[in-house]
């Protein structure tokens, strides 16, 4: 079967979404990735920046979600941070 897929993205101004829908908060945000890394089989989780967006608040939700436990993420079109 295949794998369940989230999608966060981060817009050019910070804005964050989850599967489209805008997160209001870093906690609420923290709760998500936390419930992610609740599960059994983790959903992979892919990190979509916005080629404008300060690297800081990308390398933010990163470290929130490895601290938090998320073990399947991986940033999608981040060629921009080569």
């Amino acid at each position: 079967k295949d794998p369940v897929v989230i999608t966060i993205d981060v817009d050019f101004d910070g804005t964050i979404l989850w599967d489209n829908v805008p997160v209001p908060d870093r906690a609420t945000l923290e709760a998500k990735l936390a419930n992610v890394a609740a599960q059994p089989d983790q959903p992979e989780v892919h990190l979509r920046p916005n080629k404008l967006v300060e690297y800081k608040v990308v390398a933010g939700v990163m470290a929130s979600a490895q601290r938090l436990g998320v073990t399947k993420i991986g940033m999608v079109g981040n060629e921009q941070f080569q």
